[in-house]
């Protein structure tokens, strides 16, 4: 907000200064005025984004660290589990919540930007939102939801996920908004997502159509794979779990851990 108005000002400044010296004629000064106007849009707008890109590459650099962390962890449990599967995840489940804080406190970094840049606050919003839904604060995740700008297909699938946690009604409007807009890869979830809720809910022939659509639009092969369980009526074999990582970052269903094996065979005895 404050760029416009500064920028506007700068602007008029120029215009006024031109019209009133006889430099220029006023539609030519007001011309002047208007070019000013977005030359310092968009030279500030490019600043204030370099600057912002810096504070977010903090917030990133920590979720990267810990991630790496949690991998070289769970990459030694394979050889020496902690004991139980629930005993790891607890363990993987408090040191996450640890790094996932730290990224939340560095996300105080962005506020500054907050009256500089505009929708910086969504912005703001939409990255705290994804830090507490991956701490299942979904609290938080509540309050922040109705102040965020949904611009992918990452965020248009957390709201669709919290809504069904929540039994709302509404799904399948964000559903139809948002992958109207996919155009490659990156809106494949939103397909398996939609599909996974249709099938939850008992609906296996409008979860067949989504699927159908869904393949038209983005080339999946997993999708394609639960495309022909449903057409096959096999819906037990109907299953998201090759997304890995991707999909169970939506809450709604738990990894098996590879550990598990490995620790049935530790204990066999010799």
């Amino acid at each position: 907000m404050y760029l416009i108005i500064i920028n506007v000002i700068l602007g008029v400044l120029v215009g006024t200064s031109l019209d009133m010296n006889g430099v220029a004629a006023t539609g030519w000064a007001v011309l002047w005025a208007v070019l000013t106007f977005l030359a310092g849009q968009l030279l500030s707008g490019y600043l204030v984004q370099k600057k912002v890109k810096v504070e977010m590459e903090k917030v990133q650099e920590i979720l990267n660290n810990g991630k790496k962390h949690l991998q070289l962890k769970v990459s030694q449990w394979q050889n020496k589990p902690p004991g139980s599967i629930k005993d790891a995840q607890k363990i993987i489940e408090k040191e996450q919540r640890v790094f996932i804080e730290r990224a939340l406190v560095s996300s105080k970094g962005l506020e500054k930007f907050d009256r500089w840049a505009p929708l910086m606050r969504k912005q703001i919003n939409a990255l705290r939102l994804q830090l507490h839904w991956m701490n299942k604060e979904f609290k938080q995740v509540d309050k922040l939801l109705p102040n965020v700008l949904i611009m992918d297909p990452m965020m248009a699938c957390i709201k669709m996920a919290r809504m069904y946690m929540r039994n709302e009604d509404g799904i399948e409007k964000v559903f139809k908004k948002h992958s109207s807009k996919v155009r490659n890869d990156q809106g494949v979830l939103i397909y398996a997502l939609y599909s996974w809720i249709l099938v939850q809910q008992k609906k296996i022939d409008e979860a067949h159509k989504v699927l159908i659509d869904g393949c038209e639009k983005v080339e999946n092969e997993f999708l394609k794979r639960n495309r022909e369980n449903l057409a096959n009526n096999r819906v037990g074999h109907f299953s998201n779990a090759p997304f890995g990582e991707e999909w169970y970052a939506l809450n709604l269903e738990q990894p098996k851990m590879k550990m598990q094996r490995q620790q049935r065979y530790n204990n066999r005895p010799f």
